[in-house]
This record gives structure tokens, sequence and C-alpha cells, in this order.
């Protein structure tokens, strides 16, 4: 009798928990799953933030053409955007702020870019240099397309 409950309790101990081998596997699917969803993740982050961006582009152009119709011109270059947040001296018919707040700086922290007249349209420049940074790579967000 003394055997059969010794034998028992060896099949319990080995039944009742996980080998190292099957830890492993778990860890490993679990490593595998959290790849994909961080190379997921990340790719979206880089997409929302390129999304914001536009976002802000549009917000601003708003704002410049807001200003446009009180004072009957754009803020020069030298004035900048700046224009929209403080009167920029003795500026005829400017009713501002235009923006809610301080001009934001775009998503990847860089001042966005302003020139009128522009070079790149009839009316004005308006870009940030985008997620590398780099100035006149494909991945800018512009108020002006290639073709222009």
């Amino acid at each position: 009798m003394k055997t059969d409950l010794n034998q028992t309790t060896r099949k319990t101990r080995r039944n009742s928990g996980f080998s190292i081998l099957e830890l492993l596997l778990v860890l490993v699917i679990l490593a595998i799953l959290a790849g994909i969803v961080g190379v997921n993740f990340i790719g979206k982050s880089a997409d929302a933030k390129i999304k914001a961006a536009r976002t802000q582009l549009e917000n601003i152009k708003q704002a410049l053409t807001t200003y446009e119709i009180d004072t009957g011109t754009l803020p020069t270059t030298q004035q900048g955007l700046e224009a929209l947040s403080e009167n920029p001296g003795n500026v005829e018919g400017w009713t501002g702020p235009y923006m809610e707040e301080k001009l934001p700086k775009d998503q990847w922290g860089k001042e966005w870019q302003y020139r009128y007249p522009g070079t790149h349209n009839n009316f004005f420049d308006l870009y940030s240099a985008g997620p590398d940074g780099i100035e006149g790579n494909d991945d800018d967000i512009k108020n002006w397309s290639d073709e222009d």
C-alpha cells in the first residue's frame, strides 16, 4: 500500500507544474506577439504624428487667412508666424490673436517655417521638415505639392 501512495504522489508532482521547456515556449510565444504588436504600434504612432502635423498646418493656414482678411495682407517673412499671436507693430486692422495659444512647434519639436511671398506657390510657404528634420525630403509637411 505504501508503494501505491508514493507512486500517486510522484505522479501528482509531475503533473502539477509546468516544465522549463513549457515555460520557455510560452515566453517565446509572448515575445513574438509583443514584437508584432510593438512594430504595429510604432508604425501607427508615426502615422498619427504626421496626421497631427497636417492638421496643425491647416490650423495655421486658417489663422493666416483670417489675418489676411483683417489686415489686407499676410505677415512678412520677418514678422513671421509670431504675428498670429502678437501684433507685430502698427499693423492696421489686426484683431488677433489668431491662434488660441502661442504657436506650437511641430510634432517633432521643431519650429514651423514660414515665407511670404512664397517660393513654391503664389502665396506663402508654410512647412515642417517632418520626421527626419531635413528640409526638402519626401516626408516634409508643407502647403504646396511637388507638382507646383
